[in-house]
């Protein structure tokens, strides 16, 4: 298993597709709009992991300056259940870390309940709090 390094621009077309494979993408949020605009900003990145030659696992990281956020965590299904994940919050986190933020928030969609467990391995719990959202 390798390190997670900073995407590519020829990585973006297998990210794509390994967001795509694990079900993350959905029609309202263009993943190519969200790639460009994480790699756009000083203030958030996405992390790739090579593993055999090809993309294995991404996270998407930023902050606000003062909570940083994970997006996008994935691992080709073929990986699962291998480390790949925790190694993707984890090398999100120490992005973070090195640009001062202290914690960290992520979002979980509720059809996506089977993978609580997975953040709660690794430290983080539901907060009692209510997102809002809106579109601008």
């Amino acid at each position: 298993m390798t390190g997670f390094r900073e995407i590519a621009d020829a990585d973006v077309e297998s990210v794509v597709a390994l967001w795509q494979a694990c079900g993350l993408t959905r029609a309202w949020n263009d993943p190519y709009k969200d790639i460009a605009f994480a790699r756009e900003s000083a203030t958030s990145t996405v992390l790739v992991q090579e593993h055999h030659g090809r993309i294995a696992a991404s996270v998407m990281a930023g902050h606000d300056g003062h909570r940083g956020m994970l997006y996008y965590v994935a691992v080709d299904p073929a990986l699962q259940r291998q480390g790949h994940g925790k190694a993707a919050v984890r090398a999100a986190e120490e992005w973070l870390g090195q640009r001062g933020v202290w914690k960290v928030n992520l979002l979980v969609r509720a059809e996506n309940a089977a993978v609580k467990g997975f953040y709660e391995a690794l430290g983080y719990e539901v907060n009692p709090v209510l997102c809002m959202a809106r579109k601008i």
